[in-house]
């Protein structure tokens, strides 16, 4: 019996595969601009920390969590997100006494065990970037401006950004009465998860799926004491310095509950109605929460299936060699296989098929593979010395160049 993949999972094939290389590669640079550093997390901590630092009511911790008793007895979780790994890592490694800026990135797999659904899977890839004690409305706007100028670079321009203001926690304890007696009000109406929940957290209704679109028309909105609304001004002014442009969304909760201050979504009319492409904020009170120093922060996350997805229509880059080198004659396979590695020394792409097969066989291989020219070594070119350079993707003639001037000939040809 065939064995299949579990639904949720797949295999990452070409071009699709080179696709997110590439976005991949575009994060890296962008984040060598801004001063970050690549921070690799576990795949498996304690299940204990995604629960203190993401919520008990969240829809990661209640529902989506792969989480399970390990050999030694311990309750562990494979990551749902990269937030609270790298928090850990930061207090229990000690890094706010580097000396540096503790601008951190990490790239890597996270587990949900959520529906699937168009670009969203049980197991996908997430880019994410954390700013640590940092709590100038200055941080918040350099780490939104990187975040688009990531997307740009991995090919996604004119996005649009939502922004809000959860304010601090004094501000959250006061909305929290307010709102509170708004949805036990109003209880009948809301969905099952959010009737059972908002006793222990109702700021959880307004980022609900069901619940959250009329909430954000109706419910109370919170108001920001004198600082947080000082900050949340500062930010816009700075990002208009800047030239970002931005919607203010007062019904932009976000999902985790360690969220204070700014937060943003990045969307994309590309997407449909599902257009967050990804979003973030500060999460002041976290680090210390957790038993850090007190040290606010501001991050975010960037799912890079939903990009890929909206980038699927781009040429991947890479992939296909520039040549494929064929040997047309029993007798021309070592000198076609030394051909390969001169090439691939000059920085030329080559590949090839089998150089036992027939040329008809080879051929057939070679217009497959997407390379520009095929280099046919046969009878006739042991003889004169030379190698038969072919235009497979264009019209032109065939010719011959000599062996030893068959790399930089073709890089002349691939340059022009």
């Amino acid at each position: 019996m065939a064995v299949h993949s579990l639904r949720g999972f797949r295999d990452l094939l070409p071009p699709d595969s080179e696709r997110f290389a590439a976005i991949e590669a575009a994060a890296r640079e962008v984040f060598a601009l801004y001063g970050y550093r690549e921070l690799r997390i576990p795949t498996i901590e304690m299940k204990e920390l995604f629960v203190k630092s993401t919520g008990e009511t969240t829809d990661i911790v209640e529902k989506e969590m792969y989480s399970f008793t390990d050999g030694g007895g311990r309750e562990v979780a494979v990551r749902p997100e990269g937030t609270p790994g790298v928090v850990r890592a930061y207090i229990e490694q000690n890094l706010s006494q580097s000396g540096r800026n503790a601008k951190f990135y990490y790239i890597g797999n996270m587990f949900r065990a959520e529906r699937p659904q168009a670009g969203r899977f049980r197991e996908f890839e997430q880019i994410g970037a954390e700013h640590i004690g940092n709590a100038s409305p200055f941080a918040d706007a350099e780490t939104i401006t990187m975040l688009l100028k990531l997307l740009e670079k991995a090919g996604l321009p004119d996005c649009t950004v939502d922004l809000n203001s959860l304010g601090c926690a004094e501000c959250r304890r006061n909305y929290r009465q307010t709102l509170l007696a708004y949805l036990r009000g109003c209880q009948a109406r809301l969905c099952e998860p959010c009737r059972g929940r908002i006793e222990r957290n109702p700021l959880r209704a307004l980022d609900c799926k069901i619940d959250g679109p009329w909430l954000a028309g109706t419910a109370p909105k919170l108001a920001l004491c004198p600082d947080c609304a000082a900050h949340f001004a500062r930010v816009q002014e700075l990002l208009k310095l800047s030239g970002i442009g931005f919607r203010v969304n007062p019904g932009l909760v976000r999902g985790l509950d360690y969220y204070t201050r700014t937060v943003f979504e990045v969307r994309s009319s590309a997407l449909g109605s599902q257009d967050a492409v990804c979003g973030g904020g500060r999460y002041d009170d976290l680090v210390k929460s957790m038993g850090g120093p007190s040290a606010p922060a501001i991050g975010w996350a960037l799912g890079v299936d939903r990009l890929a997805m909206l980038l699927k229509d781009r040429a991947a880059p890479g992939g296909d060699p520039a040549v494929f080198v064929i040997a047309a004659a029993k007798d021309a396979a070592d000198r076609a296989f030394r051909l390969l590695a001169d090439a691939r020394a000059a920085g030329i792409a080559a590949d090839f098929s089998d150089f036992g097969l027939s040329l008809k066989s080879q051929m057939r291989s070679a217009d497959k593979s997407g390379a520009s020219f095929a280099l046919l070594i046969g009878e006739d070119e042991l003889k004169a010395g030379t190698v038969t350079l072919k235009p497979l993707k264009e019209k032109g003639d065939q010719f011959s160049v000599p062996f030893p001037d068959a790399p930089s000939t073709l890089s002349k040809l691939l340059n022009s």
